[in-house]
């Protein structure tokens, strides 16, 4: 992965981190693998809420592979 996908998918998560971060979660970036999967961890409240499936694939990808469509997925580790 070059650096310039990698600062991309920094300024996306920049982008949904205040929403994670007013219920008391985060998400952190683990590593981009080379098939285009997105490995994300979950920290804080976002380790245990239930809805954090949801939040994952409406929030959290959707903004990342809009920004960044070397992404072909996002999954959380």
């Amino acid at each position: 992965m070059s650096p310039e996908v990698e600062t991309r998918i920094q300024n996306a998560l920049t982008q949904v981190r205040p929403y994670l971060q007013a219920d008391g979660g985060d998400v952190t970036f683990v590593r981009m693998r080379d098939d285009g999967i997105l490995e994300l961890s979950w920290t804080g409240t976002c380790k245990i809420c239930p809805m954090s499936v949801m939040t994952l694939r409406a929030g959290v990808e959707r903004t990342i592979m809009k920004e960044v469509p070397e992404v072909r997925r996002v999954e959380t580790v």
